[in-house]
């Protein structure tokens, strides 16, 4: 395994999630002394598979698994805690002790704000993004309405209190008299739970921009993952079918309370391939048996959600995006064991929109939906060489290396670590 060469290391998504971040993660967390979440919540999930042992995780950064660097959810996530709790009681199962660190100043989803997902969902109708409603959106909407309850509140039941009786009736207004649905939770009863879970989440709660601050000052390394990828990224991404925060590299300080000013390695995270969870246009998207080979045989089944992923052939429009917006340093491309087999794979280098040659992703929803991919042809090869991490980049097949090749002259971004299994040790660094 490569060393972390630098003390500052950043993951994110350059698709549409589900890329195996996780895994990359993992390969680096080890020898990081601090992991970081920084945006948003238990709407992302992530899948490590360690020694044969999986792990499935929604909140916690991936680096818990080692045990040693420390875990940090910093300010920029939002945090449901009964699903920290769960996660916590999961991992502790597993056999691990986190070592984990909660921002105070993290936004706390409430029953109203999951209540009101739902609710939303069917308002928005064809321009929803396929909510996975957990109350992502309501909760980081009560953050800008400064309506918002944070974990820190939950330790002091007055100002708990006085926070719930103004949050409760603004979303009880919107759910009951704008969207025509029920809240049938009392105040009351959400008061008494989350005290309770103030209570068992305080040995976490910590001011963890100071804690990192400190860190990033004395020169420990420290490693931030990211959640979903570029395209859901709520200024960025193909909107309104996006998350609620930014998913960019450049999130990391206001989601940490940080300022970084010197990033080492920004790694963008790409799979050979391309999956989606929810609505949204989608050019390269692809159906029937090829369609369900790639679900299959890649096991596009969203880790929070369950759902079969959407599939399609890899699209380097919006990997241009992610190299440009997140400044990407190297490309961490994954599952390339999957394409194992197609004689042919198909790669989408523009959209052809209204007759025009587009390369780079375009702001408007009408010539988005519009779009139709522009496809160069590569060949493919027959299967991937077993203990391939073994013997090195160079045994690879010579058709897959054309293919790698032809995603960095394409995007103008290296491809330095490759992925060709969902286990830690199957990882090639170039």
């Amino acid at each position: 395994m490569s060393s972390l060469d630098s003390k500052i290391t950043v993951i994110v998504g350059a698709q549409w999630g589900d890329e195996g971040k996780g895994k990359i993660t993992d390969f680096f967390a080890g020898e990081s002394d601090y992991v970081v979440r920084f945006h948003g919540g238990n709407n992302a999930g992530h899948t490590i598979i360690v020694e044969g042992k999986t792990f499935k995780l929604h909140l916690i950064p991936s680096g818990i698994v080692y045990g040693e660097p420390m875990s940090i959810i910093g300010n920029g996530v939002v945090v449901d805690p009964k699903a920290l709790l769960d996660e916590i009681a999961y991992v502790q199962k597993k056999g691990i002790n986190p070592k984990l660190m909660v921002s105070d100043r993290s936004h706390t989803i409430m029953p109203y704000h999951i209540i009101l997902d739902g609710a939303l969902s069917g308002h928005q109708g064809d321009l929803a993004a396929g909510s996975t409603n957990r109350g992502i959106a309501p909760v980081y909407a009560d953050k800008m309405f400064r309506n918002g309850i944070r974990i820190i509140d939950l330790l002091e039941p007055d100002i708990f209190k006085e926070k719930l009786e103004k949050g409760y009736h603004f979303a009880k207004g919107l759910i009951e008299k704008s969207l025509s649905k029920s809240l049938n939770i009392s105040k009351e009863e959400i008061f008494k739970t989350y005290i309770e879970y103030g209570r068992l989440l305080k040995p976490y709660i910590k001011d963890t921009s100071v804690e990192l601050y400190n860190a990033y000052k004395s020169g420990k390394s420290i490693l931030f993952e990211g959640a979903q990828g570029i395209s859901l990224d709520v200024d960025h991404g193909i909107y309104p079918y996006t998350t609620s925060s930014n998913t960019a590299a450049g999130h990391i300080s206001t989601g940490t309370g940080v300022s970084f000013h010197k990033i080492d390695r920004i790694i963008g995270v790409v799979k050979a391939y391309l999956s989606r969870v929810g609505e949204s246009p989608l050019p390269s998207e692809i159906v029937g048996p090829e369609a369900e080979s790639l679900r299959e045989k890649g096991g596009e089944y969203g880790t929070t959600t369950g759902r079969p992923r959407r599939v399609g052939w890899l699209d380097l429009v919006q990997v241009r995006q992610a190299v440009r917006v997140n400044g990407l340093t190297e490309i961490a491309l994954t599952k390339l064991d999957v394409l194992d087999g197609f004689k042919k794979l198909p790669v989408c280098i523009a959209y052809d929109i209204d007759g025009k040659e587009v390369k780079e992703m375009p702001a408007s929803l009408t010539k988005y939906r519009q779009a139709t991919p522009i496809y160069k042809s590569l060949p493919g090869w027959e299967a991937i060489p077993e203990n391939i991490w073994d013997k090195g980049y160079e045994f690879f097949p010579k058709t897959l290396k054309e293919y790698i090749l032809f995603i960095e002259k394409e995007v103008k971004c290296p491809v330095k670590i490759v992925s060709v299994g969902p286990q830690r040790h199957e990882t090639i660094i170039r």
